[in-house]
């Protein structure tokens, strides 16, 4: 939790941009696994946490933008619950720590949104991504649960959108602190993946690390010899000996900033040099994206810069051929990178994506596109300075998605299927890094972790 002057500011400002109404704000609840009192670990509502910082369950909150006025709502532990769960500071002490006053029980907000609603004021709120919370909206509102987000307050969406875009340098230092337990995270899987090994004790090794070091993981790590699944939570393979092992992993830290790194290095230490081929080709493709960044440039623009080079690599291969240009405006190269450069890092490891993507992530300049592959790009606006994001490239061989654009003849001038077939077994490579945008281009956070071949190998071979 930051100081309290940040938390001030942060609400604040929202006010600023909010002329009326009341904001409420619903934080999350405790989750059962299987029953009551068996629960996932607990994670705050990341906008809650980012306007009040209250890491406890069961708490809402309300800024009286008319009368100016902020109430935390909760309830105090009693003696049953504390011999449970031992003593907590009072709903009044914790809401003093982000610079709150006014405390209330939570049965007291239902008779403040019945009075905001007799008076005709606006009551503005987020869609909502839980269940329980959709339905606690609609007992407060009385708005059919089925459409909730629907009435979601877009100029309150677009608001905070922009004020958590930009990272202060307090943000940007814990985002640092997280990728630097992700940077140990990544060392390891390198120095403990061996051949004969499943996936699951890789998996499991870096997760315990995470836990040992901060909060745990952002995100369920992607760990696999199957790189061409994009997001494989399966860890049930056994690693072979000439497998590429994808690690797309990263660390949550005590202040719940999150990181996301990619590497895929050899599971026996040393890459073949066909394995060196794609990989080269992906790692310029993530360097000249990165060298791309600046305030000002449209990310869509980054993206498919990082495309040409994915394509230009390829042609090199025999794999593609024609115009780069040309292949990249069709959406050729999407065979083989079928999804965005990146997406913004913060609270969330897809940082407010919770908002809707096209809320955040694009605007009256920038429109989604259709086309397969880079209508999965999350962000694609110009780019500003403090803003934090992933830098993502991949190349990859998914065999359904070859044999369904060879059956169709797709992109036959571009495409040379009959070399594609030699490398449908291949698997993919990617490689990620998190970056934050700076007055004159961008800078990579966090210490460096290894991502040239030489790199990798010396690591990757130096088995634990």
């Amino acid at each position: 939790m930051f100081n309290s002057k940040t938390y001030i500011q942060r609400r604040s400002e929202l006010k600023k941009r909010i002329k009326n109404g009341i904001i409420l704000f619903l934080g999350n609840n405790e989750s059962p696994m299987n029953y009551t009192d068996n629960t996932y670990h607990f994670r705050q509502d990341s906008t809650f946490l980012y306007y009040f910082g209250l890491n406890r369950a069961e708490l809402a909150a309300i800024i009286d933008v008319d009368e100016d006025k902020e109430i935390v709502f909760g309830d105090d532990f009693n003696i049953d619950t504390i011999v449970w769960m031992g003593p907590q500071p009072t709903i009044k002490q914790q809401a003093a720590g982000c610079g709150v006053k006014i405390t209330k029980p939570k049965n007291e907000l239902s008779e403040i949104c019945d009075n905001a609603i007799k008076q005709g004021r606006k009551i503005h709120f987020i869609p909502q991504y839980r269940y329980d919370n959709i339905l606690k909206i609609h007992k407060l509102l009385g708005i059919d649960p089925h459409r909730v987000n629907e009435y979601a307050s877009m100029i309150l969406i677009k608001a905070i959108a922009e004020q958590r875009l930009v990272k202060s340098n307090e943000e940007i230092s814990e985002i640092e602190n997280a990728i630097n337990i992700s940077y140990e995270m990544h060392i390891a899987a390198m120095r403990f993946a061996k051949p004969g090994m499943y996936e699951r004790e890789v998996a499991g090794f870096i997760e315990g690390l995470a836990l040992s070091m901060g909060c745990g993981l952002a995100f369920p790590p992607i760990l696999s010899r199957n790189v061409q699944t994009l997001h494989n939570h399966y860890y049930g393979n056994k690693l072979k000996d000439g497998d590429l092992v994808v690690n797309d992993s990263g660390a949550v830290a005590t202040s719940h900033y999150t990181s996301d790194i990619t590497r895929t290095f050899p599971v026996n230490g040393k890459f073949t040099q066909v394995q060196k081929f794609i990989y080269e080709i992906v790692l310029a493709s993530n360097m000249t994206a990165i060298k791309e960044i600046r305030p000002g440039k449209n990310y869509k623009s980054v993206h498919l810069r990082a495309a040409e080079v994915i394509t230009d690599g390829l042609k090199a291969l025999g794999i593609m051929k024609g115009n780069t240009k040309d292949a990249v405006e069709a959406g050729a190269h999407a065979l083989f990178f079928p999804h965005g450069l990146g997406h913004l890092l913060g609270l969330d490891v897809h940082d407010m994506e919770n908002y809707g993507e096209n809320n955040f992530g694009y605007d009256e300049k920038t429109k989604r596109s259709t086309q397969f592959g880079l209508k999965s790009l999350r962000y694609a606006r110009p780019l500003v300075a403090g803003v934090v994001l992933t830098v993502e490239p991949g190349i990859y061989f998914i065999p359904e998605l070859i044999d369904k654009w060879q059956n169709e003849k797709k992109f036959t001038e571009f495409i040379n299927y009959n070399m594609v077939n030699k490398y449908r077994n291949f698997s993919g490579v990617r490689i990620e890094d998190d970056i934050v945008v700076t007055n004159n281009g961008c800078r990579v956070l966090g210490k460096p972790i290894p991502k040239t071949i030489e790199e990798i190998e010396e690591v990757a071979s130096n088995k634990i």
